[in-house]
């Protein structure tokens, strides 16, 4: 019973010491302050920009509420037909992707308030016994480097975490983007088909008189021939569009996130009309440089990197530092023979206790290659840097220029190059009532109309491409830089030189 209650008692002084440790442990670790999560898991930073930028809602989702919520809007913004502006709230709320990007982004907080927090203690508990005596150690291991660079590193993760946030406002500016100019080219591939449906029929009604007309000697075979492979080739052309058709659709349905019964969306039967007035040239390149969300994520990678150099010449002598404290408790059992040969036993108890600093001596490697790798590094950084404005200015100029030649282009095959065809088509019919031309030139003026009509469509879609392009290399998340929008005004131009 005695030994019982002299065991419980040492235990209960071993939990007390550990106790007290620990509650040293934590008082140092409250030196470093409380970090925690935010409740939005840092997403509020692409929320505000994609409202701000777009004026339209991004979520994340994390539970089942917000999902039957996103999903409701989704519904009702495809019961109506669906615009470019209703494309890109779909894809915001129902892109599988982006709730992926908004994911990295609460890892990135995870990583945040991990760094943030100071270094775990190690305990190591050992126990030596033998016959006549026990040795017990308790080891306490703690890192004086990590604590002593604490508030940089902290500084450095909370820089970090903030360039994340941009990066998901990039994703979201991406997948908006992407979004708006794949809505174009489906409308644009669906408008085309149409016109090429109707020239086909022409086509096919100036084939069908043609045959006819060599079968009763009114036309030689040279001519014959020459009509009936433009049918071919129209056909032809009607068979890609159709192709193009698809494959532009799924596309976007792609990009919407839909499946089953929400991919047979309506879509506008017409591209939107070109707008009365344009932007101006005035400020782009400013405007560009100031909001340019992969610009501000350059800047934020360099202020990273001047920390992290400044944190490398600070512990350039030292890689790490450990302080180490041990408790021995050495228990010793002697025993001795008195007089009647009865045997007496002395406990003899020692408590031992040793404070260790442990640290690397820079006998060979004093830092220098740290500190070279660091400043090569940075200057890097600070080059591309340099790089990227420069290359922001020349996309922002670059990107106007799209955005201005493809709305001429555009606009001269509205003012010029249809009212034109319209005449032709409309003397025809007038020449063709007073038998003045036969019925091929009156069919094959119409045929003419409805393709320039066609290219029409393509100049139309280029432009609002130019657009689309336009105001991300303004924003940023737009894919390519505005090079697409330089892409669409040689398309249009070669396209406008092959109409003429």
């Amino acid at each position: 019973m005695m030994q019982l209650e002299r065991t419980t008692s040492q235990n209960e002084g071993r939990l007390a010491r550990i106790g007290r440790g620990i509650s040293i442990l934590a008082i140092t670790a409250g030196l470093g302050g409380c970090v925690a999560f935010s409740p939005d898991a840092g997403t509020a930073v692409p929320i505000s920009l994609a409202y701000a930028e777009l004026n339209k809602d991004a979520v994340k989702i994390t539970n089942e509420a917000e999902a039957i919520s996103a999903q409701a809007r989704v519904d009702k913004l495809l019961k109506a037909t669906v615009t470019a502006d209703a494309a890109v709230q779909i894809a915001l709320l129902n892109n599988r992707g982006l709730q992926a990007s908004y994911n990295d982004l609460g890892l990135a907080e995870a990583q945040m308030v991990a760094a943030s927090l100071p270094p775990n203690p190690r305990f190591a508990i050992s126990r030596l016994t033998g016959r006549l005596e026990t040795e017990i150690e308790r080891t306490v291991v703690a890192s004086l480097f990590a604590l002593a660079t604490l508030p940089a590193r902290r500084e450095i993760a909370a820089d970090t975490f903030r360039d994340a946030q941009l990066k998901a406002a990039e994703a979201t500016f991406k997948l908006a983007a992407d979004t708006r100019r794949q809505f174009y080219r489906t409308v644009a591939a669906n408008q085309q088909t149409g016109y090429l449906q109707q020239a086909v029929a022409t086509s096919e009604a100036t084939s069908e008189l043609i045959k006819r007309l060599g079968e009763s000697g009114g036309m030689n075979k040279l001519e014959q021939a020459r009509e009936h492979a433009l049918y071919a080739e129209t056909t032809a052309q009607l068979a890609k569009a159709r192709l193009r058709q698809k494959v532009e659709r799924e596309r976007l349905i792609r990009l919407l996130g839909l499946w089953g019964k929400d991919i047979a969306l309506q879509l506008p039967a017409s591209l939107p009309p070109l707008p009365a007035r344009l932007q101006t040239a005035k400020e782009i390149e400013a405007q560009a440089l100031k909001k340019r969300i992969d610009l501000q994520i350059a800047k934020g990678d360099l202020d990273i990197l001047a920390k992290r150099l400044g944190l490398t010449q600070a512990t350039r002598f030292v890689n790490d530092v450990d302080l180490l404290g041990r408790r021995t408790a050495d228990r010793k059992n002697i025993f001795t023979v008195d007089g009647d040969g009865g045997v007496q036993v002395e406990r003899e108890k020692r408590n031992l206790k040793t404070l260790e600093f442990e640290f690397e001596i820079p006998l060979f490697d004093f830092g220098q290659s740290k500190v070279a790798a660091a400043e090569q590094t940075y200057l890097a950084g600070a080059n591309r840097l340099a790089e990227k404005a420069v290359n922001v200015r020349s996309e922002a100029r670059e990107a106007y220029t799209g955005y201005r030649g493809t709305y001429d282009i555009a606009k001269h095959y509205q003012n010029q190059v249809l009212p034109l065809r319209k005449i032709i088509q409309d003397e025809s019919l007038l020449q063709y009532s007073g038998m003045l031309i036969d019925v091929t030139t009156l069919i094959v003026d119409a045929r003419a109309r409805i393709l320039s009509n066609a290219q029409a469509v393509e100049a139309r879609r280029d432009f609002w491409i130019a657009s689309v392009d336009l105001k991300h290399v303004v924003i940023g998340g737009g894919s390519g830089g505005g090079s697409s929008s330089g892409g669409a005004a040689v398309a249009a131009s070669e396209g406008a030189a092959a109409a003429h």
